[in-house]
């Protein structure tokens, strides 16, 4: 009788390795996957930011004055509610 207590433990615990082996690599698997994806969501933020630098670049060239006013009136906004904000306590 102890001998088939041993033999069941010991299948037991090859099958729990056998498991825990393969939940180790789905899991190693999984994080690849996840690094994966993060360095394309990088590349292709960069790429967009990047794209979207040069047409500002490219605007502020074409039209200075309208660039310049829009900065003055956005200034001229963000200061106004500033102001109202810390007049308003």
């Amino acid at each position: 009788m102890p001998e088939a207590v041993m033999e069941r433990m010991d299948t037991r615990v090859s099958e729990s390795l056998h498991k825990l082996s393969r939940t180790t690599s789905a899991l190693a698997d999984t994080i690849d996957n996840g690094i994966t994806v993060a360095k394309r969501v990088g590349k292709q933020s960069s790429d967009a930011i990047e794209e979207f630098m040069d047409d500002t670049a490219l605007r502020i060239k074409r039209h200075p004055a309208e660039t310049v006013a829009g900065a003055f009136a956005a200034g001229v906004v963000a200061g106004g509610f500033l102001d109202w904000m810390l007049r308003r306590r």
